[in-house]
């Protein structure tokens, strides 16, 4: 019976499937499980943990066509938080087919690993990872991912599920490899959205991160006219700045994308986070090369108030300290059991750091260049959780019953199923050359490269539809089919330049029926590009109130159908109020804009332009979204002057 029959019957009741009898969610349309495991399947460890599950039936009537399951990245993530965006991947093939989600072990509703110093620490250190793993003891190799991948397994076989479509991101892409090496006849097809290898050559240096983080900026740089003109790649802008804050780190502060001022260092070490840490993505990439220029200009706000941004963007603490919406216990517990380390983790901490020292030396002699421009020890000064390398240097040794690093056999075959693997090509954090080596370890594997795609590229997030409508193409046919969308993504807008005075920008190009000056135009320019900037600060707001780059503020109003001009949309939009916001210190720029929430669509604003010796106007402004070098363009009146203007989309 489908989910549709059983709620058209009358009040939700139990449901049997396999030989589990599943109860109706309490917030969700679906039924939750769980399973009754050993913490040890080795019997060493005594102890049970219950696995937690979501089931949602086909809404068909017609006989289930299969299973589709989404498993999270992280670690340390719940897949139950992240329903929505599965379930919307999922949703045109739900008629037919059923869906599975499970809280991986250490997670959410299973049994979420709680170590309450790291869980709330603003920055991890190896003293607080290692004293988690003390805390856990002889558990802390049981939440490996090779067991939660058992999990898994254990509970299709309760609920007598055929063979499985699997998808998963970042982590959950790691996670998949390792089911499908210990588990191969239960799957149908197996997906993979922003993949890295189980191993590979030099693995624990990561060495091909610096690669993709420098062609991140340079081709994004290449895809944009006006920095395509600069002299020189983007990368050779950055030098000056990255030599600049070595001699010379300073105390800073900035307001980050929800307007709290956030106190740092600037140094090579912030820095690398900004480049290395993708987070915000699509700031960062906008903003970088244009903020580089201005640092040297001694315009720092811009690159300061991405270093902020960034600086929050990669704490991935709940607010609450919640460990079941994300546990750092189970993150840090995974890290240092499962992927291979530049150290011997059988070693006792006090020998393991003689031992890290020792592989550092070794690295900075033969490979000085591993993270380049940063050094070696520039790029060990960013998180813990991004840097990687030494995390795990104090935590215990696991027992010679439960090695680290041995979640499948280095020479454990991949099975012949059909597998779809999707990188961004400004994806710096599961790169090309990972993607590559995952798709090449799967006999009948493929990768399809999402040009202008960042990290992960078939959920609702992404910046294109196209990934969403591959995997769904492959899942039905086991065929990716017409792939060409993938070349078609547009690329980034980048900021052309930060200015503290709209004179210096580009003015708008005039159209028929302007009377604006070109004084007038550079005025436009600057309330164009203060929109701009405000809906890329979105991407790092939590949904209250934010700051301009130079002052202002402005806040989501509502998000909901239609929009402040009386336009009737089918999506949902946002709405923002502006207050004075400073993108230009003589340029103060109010009113509303309209955002849809899908990737395409047209964002529309009613700003009121304000000069500091009192002169004003109103501009209303539209360009579409989703577009390759779309423009804006622009009406109004400014000091009684008819604008009619249009310029590149912000």
């Amino acid at each position: 019976m489908s989910l549709s029959d059983r709620e058209s019957s009358g009040a939700r009741r139990p449901a049997a499937v396999g030989s589990l009898t599943l109860q109706p969610c309490a917030a969700v349309p679906a039924y939750c499980g769980s399973l009754d495991r050993p913490l040890d399947p080795t019997g060493a460890v005594a102890g049970r943990i219950a696995i937690h599950f979501e089931y949602y039936p086909h809404t068909g009537n017609e006989k289930s066509a299969g299973l589709l399951v989404a498993t999270e990245g992280g670690p340390g993530y719940p897949a139950t938080l992240s329903r929505d965006e599965y379930l919307a991947l999922f949703e045109p093939l739900r008629r037919h087919r059923d869906v599975l989600i499970m809280d991986n072990r250490g997670t959410g509703q299973s049994g979420a690993v709680d170590c309450p110093a790291l869980q709330s620490a603003e920055k991890w250190t190896v003293e607080l990872v290692g004293a988690c793993g003390e805390s856990l003891g002889a558990r802390a190799p049981l939440y490996s991912t090779a067991y939660a991948a058992d999990d898994l397994a254990a509970i299709l076989q309760a609920l007598k599920a055929g063979p499985i479509d699997l998808y998963g991101d970042s982590y959950g892409t790691y996670f998949e490899q390792v089911y499908a090496v210990r588990h191969p006849d239960t799957l149908r097809s197996i997906v993979l959205d922003g993949a890295y290898p189980l191993n590979g050559p030099d693995y624990p240096w990561y060495p091909t991160y610096a690669p993709a983080m420098r062609d991140k900026f340079d081709l994004a740089c290449r895809r944009d006219a006006a920095c395509a003109r600069l002299p020189g790649s983007s990368l050779e802008r950055m030098q000056p700045v990255l030599a600049a804050l070595r001699a010379h780190p300073f105390p800073a502060g900035a307001a980050d994308g929800d307007g709290k001022l956030r106190q740092f260092t600037a140094d090579p070490s912030v820095l690398a986070i900004v480049m290395f840490g993708s987070a915000p993505a699509l700031a960062t990439v906008r903003e970088f090369d244009a903020a580089a220029r201005a640092f040297l200009a001694d315009d720092r706000a811009p690159l300061l108030r991405l270093m902020a941004e960034t600086l929050s963007g990669v704490d991935s603490r709940d607010p609450t300290a919640d460990s079941t919406q994300w546990s750092a216990g189970l993150a840090a517990a995974v890290m240092c059991q499962d992927p291979p380390q530049i150290f011997d983790m059988s070693l006792a901490p006090a020998l393991r750091i003689v031992d890290r020292d020792r592989a550092l030396a070794e690295r900075r002699r033969l490979h000085p260049d591993t993270y380049a421009p940063f050094s070696i020890d520039e790029y060990r000064g960013m998180p813990l959780d991004y840097s990687f390398i030494h995390l795990c240097v104090d935590s215990p040794a696991p027992p010679a019953t439960h090695p680290a690093s041995q979640v499948v056999s280095a020479d454990a075959p991949y099975p012949d199923v059909p597998a779809l693997i999707l990188s961004g090509d400004l994806d710096n954090l599961t790169t090309l050359a990972d993607g590559a080596a995952t798709a090449a370890a799967f006999p009948h594997g493929r990768q399809i490269i999402v040009a202008n795609g960042f990290h992960v590229n078939a959920l609702p997030h992404s910046r294109s539809a196209c990934g969403a409508a591959i995997v769904r193409q492959f899942i039905e046919s086991l065929q990716p089919g017409d792939t060409a969308c993938a070349a078609d993504v547009p690329p980034v807008r980048l900021v052309p330049r930060f200015a503290r005075h709209a004179a210096e920008l580009e003015p708008a190009e005039a159209l028929a029926g302007n009377r604006a000056t070109t004084d007038q135009l550079h005025w436009v320019s600057a309330a164009v590009l203060t929109a701009g900037d405000v809906l890329t600060l979105l991407a790092g707001n939590s949904g209250g109130p934010g700051v301009g780059l130079r002052g202002g503020r402005f806040g989501v109003v509502t998000a909901a159908r239609g929009g402040m001009f009386g336009v009737v949309t089918a999506a949902r939009t946002v709405h923002l109020r502006l207050r004075e916001v400073r993108w230009t210190d003589d340029i103060a720029v109010s009113g509303s804009i309209d955002k849809p929430e899908s990737r395409t669509g047209t964002v529309r604003a009613l700003l009121h332009v304000a000069t500091d010796d009192g002169r004003a106007g109103n501009l209303h402004v539209e360009w579409p979204e989703g577009i390759a070098h779309s423009s804006a363009i622009i009406q109004g009146t400014l000091e009684g002057a008819t604008v009619r203007a249009r310029m590149p989309a912000p």
